[in-house]
């Protein structure tokens, strides 16, 4: 970190010619003092380097504890549906709604996993009455996923009792650090899907889904 350099001592960062100590000006320094400082602002660089570890060490652990945090409540929310549905049926049920009607080659291209996956997952979606599938509106031949009227339902209930659980979890938070904290979880949510889908992924927009998680594959409760 370029704090953690400057702020070293010995690390050159004092105006030249002047005493760090505060006292009256140094005379001019040597032409083998250059040599010195350089050595002095090379010494400075292992903490540099000790303090981006020790800071990415902490951003990790902080990530395996929201990891097992969101796995044990899938952050489901509040109330009757807390806990209702699964991660998998909701980004499916999500992406639907937002991209509307697809098949599932698109749908499973849009959440960056498998065919056979996308097709595992939406069958209870299917039996349950949240997905119905339809012909294609401009190829009667293709068959189309689509969110159901109950499937709509069910998705507005998921997402409310969602809501509430994030604004209480960020009671206290400006509007400003809920901002910054969803842009950069964006952000590092995309990076992660690039990392698996490779330099050609694109990043989405800012509070869009990147590419969907496809743990999670249980059928959602009816209730």
């Amino acid at each position: 970190m370029t704090s953690a350099v400057s702020a070293s001592p010995g690390s050159g960062s004092e105006p030249a010619g002047s005493d760090p100590s505060g006292s009256a000006p140094l005379q001019s320094a040597p032409a083998s003092s250059a040599g010195t400082e350089s050595v002095a602002t090379a010494d400075a660089a292992p903490d540099a380097t000790h303090e981006d570890a020790a800071l990415l060490d902490a951003l990790q652990h902080q990530v395996a504890v929201f990891a097992r945090r969101a796995e044990q409540t899938r952050l489901g929310g509040v109330g009757q549906v807390r806990n209702s549905m699964d991660r998998a049926a909701y980004l499916l049920l999500n992406r639907l709604d937002l991209e509307g009607p697809m098949g599932v080659k698109a749908l499973a291209a849009g959440m960056g996993i498998d065919s056979s996956t996308v097709t595992r997952q939406v069958a209870p979606l299917v039996d349950t009455g949240l997905v119905k599938r339809t012909s294609h509106p401009e190829d009667g031949r293709a068959v189309v996923l689509e969110l159901s009227v109950r499937g709509l339902s069910r998705l507005e209930e998921v997402r409310s009792s969602r809501r509430e659980l994030m604004s209480q979890v960020t009671d206290g938070w400006t509007e400003e650090e809920r901002e910054s904290f969803c842009t950069l979880l964006t952000r590092f949510n995309s990076a992660l899907s690039a990392r698996q889908s490779g330099p050609a992924s694109a990043e989405p927009p800012a509070h869009r889904a990147p590419v969907d998680e496809p743990s999670g594959t249980g059928p959602p409760s009816a209730s």
